[in-house]
């Protein structure tokens, strides 16, 4: 944009922000510049725009701050250079705003729309301090609603950004009173013509829909009142972009789509779901063959609610939603999401909703805080929230996503297989580097690839560090797999032998070691060694413990452990037997989750029969504190079925850790329900693994946890 920047008011823009935002050094200097013409990012309309937006959201006096200066182009080395300070407190809400333009300019200069997902990716992990997405998305809005005084393709331009990257933003992040209206306006720039023809076909204007809205919500305040029924009652008019989406996707007419207004009501639980669908079937006429029952049958994402549609005031067609407060919760939030069945996309894995949800509870915090009148109800990024991804970039502008650690060689096989299976040198940033170089948000990558394809041994091995993503190593084993068994004996040989004379165990024997890797035969183990399965130390450190248990006493022979169950019982009658009787519904306890062989208590609940607890479980001391009546004696029964456990790991971080770990679980015949890592804040380089897995009974979890702590650099596996 080129604007007036005469016309710039400095104490009206300076008006908008909170006491005590900026320091009045700062704020003067700012006020010089104005008044001084410098360059602004956008007329003095839309920073006033998007300042009133802000303050809408309940912006804390940081993000108002930061979003003025933000708009004085190079404040920073304005302020530098005039030796006036920029306070800490603002730094990354400024950093984190030229990283938004830098995105904006990738998707400019590089197609824009072919990898819109990833541009949103990348925006959320180059930004440390979330708080800097809703003034892009403020900023954004202001823009499009000014938009008509630009050329014709640097409004397209903007409205095609809009779309691929404000707009989904602001529908993870649950800002509606955005979402809608950056949708509509990229729409009406985007697709002129079909704007207008929808917006002609509606039969009245979006002023007269939101009264219409109004009328019908307090119609049924007052008929949910009269039954005593309580209720929180919301509604809007449905916007133009959202009803081109469900013609398009239902292929109909605007007159045969029953949700362009619509009302949600929430309430306290199922039963009074039911009820308020009774009242809105006595207070209006309802459509036949448009009700909906989410509750009994929910949507295979999760997804609970009931739909349904009825001929509302005026005789015009009303959808009304009805849910429990904890269904909203989850649709809003949870695996149901809302954006998730609308987008149809991943959206960047469990870290990426983390800090999604993280960001839509700051937004619930502001308005309520501004509801009580408080002052500054944002706070700053938890450090919880560190992105563990990596975005990289191609030479075309491209992402690239990758795990924390990912190297250049990483990078090429994400690329595509034989891209990696070439890959001769990489550069980063237009500087060489070698290939197991780790790779940073934001860097450009271009790769250099050879004629032939030449995958090398040594990039399987942990300690080289070529790769850091098990679907790249994948690759590289499946491509030695195609070898002969003569080139990999050999290979393995030269692996082993590579180790093992480091060790001063060339000659050792390798029969006693095969078991524990499940070899039949040496040849066996050297092609395992040769295709990445089995490190080269881990052959060498089994011979070691073999060397150290020759030169120590023999133990004393331990008791036998409980033997697992040839065959696991499918849950059923007998798991459990409740006062003598063996038919009765029983459910283990997830807060304790006992196994078979340890003792156990019984407790009768309302609805789910005789919940099992271990005695010590704190939730069933409790529970039976309160109703000591509900206590029952229960016992083991004859049919035992596998129960999920969950177990706490913590050791010292290094190489191929969750593998050894996977791999002795796999020996000991567990089966993982889920495995997940984390550092530990503050550990120097330890970390914590949390592991769900389904055990047979006691004895196995002893076994499993005992063999675990005998892991190296494992310093402790007990039950979570």
């Amino acid at each position: 944009m080129s604007p007036d920047v005469a016309a710039i008011d400095p104490a009206a823009a300076l008006a908008r922000l909170p006491a005590g935002a900026l320091p009045e050094p700062l704020a003067a200097l700012w006020r010089a510049r104005a008044q001084a013409g410098a360059p602004m990012r956008d007329p003095p309309d839309v920073l006033a725009d998007t300042l009133s937006i802000l303050a809408g959201l309940n912006a804390d006096a940081d993000v108002m701050a930061a979003t003025l200066l933000d708009a004085l182009v190079d404040v920073q080395a304005i302020a530098a250079g005039a030796g006036v300070a920029v306070p800490e407190r603002l730094h990354a809400l400024l950093e984190g705003q030229r990283a938004a333009s830098r995105v904006w300019a990738l998707h400019r200069d590089h197609g824009g729309g072919r990898n819109p997902e990833g541009m949103r990716r990348l925006l959320l992990a180059l930004v440390r301090d979330l708080r800097v997405v809703p003034i892009v998305l403020a900023r954004q809005l202001s823009r499009m609603r000014a938009c008509e005084r630009l050329p014709g393709d640097e409004r397209r331009a903007l409205a095609q950004l809009t779309r691929d990257i404000h707009a989904p933003l602001a529908n993870r992040l649950g800002i509606w009173q955005l979402k809608w209206e950056l949708e509509d306006l990229a729409f009406r720039v985007l697709e002129p013509d079909t704007y207008g023809a929808i917006a002609r076909l509606l039969d009245d204007n979006r002023a007269g829909r939101e009264r219409y809205i109004d009328a019908a919500m307090r119609q049924l305040r007052d008929a949910l009142a009269a039954q005593g029924i309580a209720g929180d009652v919301a509604g809007r008019p449905k916007h133009i972009f959202s009803i081109w989406k469900k013609m398009r996707r239902k292929d109909a007419p605007i007159g045969e789509l029953y949700d362009l207004r619509a009302l949600r009501v929430l309430v306290d639980d199922v039963a009074a779901c039911y009820a308020t669908l009774g009242v809105v079937h006595a207070l209006w006429l309802p459509v036949p063959s448009e009700f909906d029952d989410y509750i009994a049958r929910p949507k295979p994402n999760g997804y609970r609610s009931l739909h349904t549609a009825v001929i509302g005031p005026e005789g015009k067609t009303l959808e009304v939603q009805i849910r429990t407060r904890e269904m909203h919760a989850q649709a809003e939030l949870g695996v149901a999401a809302h954006w998730r069945y609308k987008e149809g996309s991943a959206a960047g894995g469990a870290a990426m909703d983390k800090r999604i949800a993280w960001m839509r509870k700051l937004l619930e915090q502001a308005a309520d805080a501004a509801r009580e009148g408080e002052a500054t109800p944002l706070q700053g990024m938890d450090a919880d929230l560190v992105e563990d991804r990596v975005y990289a970039l191609t030479p075309k502008g491209e992402v690239v996503d990758l795990p924390q650690g990912g190297t250049v060689l990483d990078f090429a096989y994400q690329v595509h297989t034989m891209v990696g299976h070439r890959c001769r040198g990489a550069k980063v940033d237009g500087r060489i580097v070698p290939l197991n170089t780790q790779l940073r948000t934001g860097e450009r990558v271009e790769i250099l690839t050879g004629k032939t394809a030449e995958p090398r041994r040594d990039w399987l091995q942990a300690g080289a560090g070529f790769l850091a993503s098990g679907r790249s190593r994948d690759k590289v084993r499946a491509w030695f797999n195609k070898l002969d068994r003569a080139r990999n004996l050999q290979a393995g040989r030269e692996l082993l032998d590579r180790d093992l004379r480091r060790l001063g165990l060339l000659n050792a024997d390798l029969a006693p070691v095969l078991a524990r890797f499940n070899a039949a035969s040496v040849d066996d183990l050297l092609v395992l060694v040769a295709l990445g399965d089995v490190g080269p130390n881990q052959v060498g450190r089994a011979l070691l413990d073999l060397e150290r248990a020759a030169q120590e006493p023999a133990p004393p022979a331990p008791a036998a452990l409980p033997a697992r169950p040839a065959g696991a019982a499918a849950p059923g009658p007998g798991a459990v037997t409740v006062e003598g009787v063996d038919n009765l519904l029983a459910q283990v306890a997830r807060c304790c989750q006992p196994l078979p062989g340890e003792p156990i208590t019984g407790y009768l609940t309302r609805a789910r029969g005789v919940s099992v607890h271990r005695p010590d479980c704190a939730a069933f001391l409790r529970l039976a504190a309160r109703q000591p009546a509900r206590v029952l004696p229960v016992e083991w029964g004859s049919r035992r079925r596998e129960q999920e456990v969950g177990i706490r790991i913590e050791g010292v971080d290094r190489k191929w850790l969750l593998k050894d770990i996977t791999t002795l679980v796999a020996q000991v015949g567990v089966h993982v329900a889920s495995l997940h890592a984390e550092p530990v804040r503050g550990g120097h380089g330890r970390v914590r693994v949390q592991l769900q897995a389904r055990i047979a009974d006691f004895g196995q979890l002893g076994q499993l946890l005992s063999r675990l702590e005998a892991l190296p650099g494992i310093q402790s596996a007990r039950r979570a």
